[in-house]
Order: structure tokens, then C-alpha cells, then sequence
């Protein structure tokens, strides 16, 4: 049945347009975090390598400090021999957000995505593009705390990702954006031994 001017008074067809409408925000929402995050990430590499050539520059005394380094390996500086293995995993990592962002529905999930491809994205970026040699390149790093390897915004971002992840996982929201027990239309999941039906 359709009311005036053609609008469907169909429950389902609403909730259908309910679902496409929170599918289409969530992923804006995913593509405008990613694009911040990744420019952000190249945009503060790119000051550092200028800003900072001619040394360290103390934010806070001695407890945060701005020091230019070049790492060729992973999170603290470990696999350092392995920056190919490294490149490639990133590669992968990208792959594997992207096919994910395809079931996006929840804005949560959406914003962990986004921050986790811009960083993973910020870093593969060093590693394709900068010295010494593509795929091999290392990645620029310039921030730095007492008894800590120097990071950069790349890896803020991706530890952020991992507590919105974690987070949403124990929320018990879906990429989708519903919950467990909960069917896409947001009807709650039926109980199969409350209606067994056929073997």
C-alpha cells in the first residue's frame, strides 16, 4: 500500500530505507575519518622532516620531546631486518579494512575503521614511497616519551582503532550495527529450541 505522492506505508520498506540510509552515513563517516587520519599522518611527517633536521625540539620539559628518527622495522622498533614483511602485511591490512567497510552500519565501527586505514595507510605510505629504496622504505617517526620508542601520528591512530574496536566488540555492536541476538531489520534473533522446526 502507498500513500499520497507515492510514499510506501510498508513497515519493511521503511526499515529498509532506515538501513541503506545508516549503511551510506556510516561509510561517509568511515571515508572522512580515513581522510583525516592519513593526511594528518603525511602532513605532521612532512613538518618533522623540515621542523626538525636541525635537531630535538622539548614540548614538556624532558617528558615529551620532539626527536627525528627513521625506523625500519615495526612497532618499537623490532623486525627491523624485515621492512618488506612489514610492507606487505600493511598492504594486506588495507585490503582487509576496505572489504570489511562494505557491512558498515554503525558509526562506532565506522570511525575505528577510518582512524586504522589512515594510520596503517600513513605508514605503508613510508614504506612504498621514502628511503632507501621502494617497499623498503622507513618510516618517520618524531615523537617521543621517556622509556618509549618514538612513534608518530600514524601509530596514535591505530592504537586508537584498537580501543574503538575493542570497545565496540564488548558493547556487543556488529560492523553492521546491530547487536548480538539482534537481526539486521532490528528484530531480536529468535531462540532455535523455542521453535525447533524441522531437523
Amino acid at each position: 500500500m502507498q500513500a499520497a505522492r507515492g510514499a510506501s506505508l510498508n513497515p519493511s520498506d521503511q526499515v529498509d530505507q532506515q538501513q541503506v540510509r545508516r549503511r551510506i552515513d556510516a561509510r561517509l563517516v568511515f571515508a572522512a575519518v580515513a581522510l583525516v587520519a592519513y593526511a594528518a599522518d603525511l602532513g605532521t611527517k612532512e613538518w618533522a622532516l623540515s621542523a626538525l633536521a636541525d635537531g630535538d625540539v622539548p614540548l614538556v620539559g624532558d617528558w615529551f620531546t620532539l626527536h627525528l628518527t627513521f625506523n625500519p622495522g615495526a612497532a618499537f622498533s623490532t623486525g627491523t631486518g624485515f621492512t618488506i614483511v612489514f610492507t606487505c602485511l600493511a598492504m594486506v591490512a588495507v585490503v582487509v579494512v576496505l572489504w570489511l567497510s562494505r557491512r558498515l552500519g554503525s558509526t562506532g565501527w565506522a570511525i575505528g575503521l577510518g582512524v586504522l586505514l589512515g594510520g596503517v595507510s600513513g605508514n605503508l605510505t613510508d614504506r612504498i614511497f621514502r628511503e632507501p629504496e621502494p617497499f623498503h622504505g622507513h618510516v618517520v617517526d618524531f615523537l617521543m616519551l621517556p622509556n618509549w620508542p618514538v612513534f608518530n601520528l600514524a601509530d596514535v591512530c591505530i592504537n586508537i582503532a584498537a580501543g574503538v574496536i575493542i570497545l565496540q566488540t564488548f558493547r556487543g555492536i556488529r560492523i553492521d550495527g546491530t547487536r548480538e541476538g539482534q537481526h539486521a531489520d532490528g528484530e531480536p534473533a529468535q531462540d532455535p529450541e523455542q521453535n525447533p522446526g524441522p531437523a
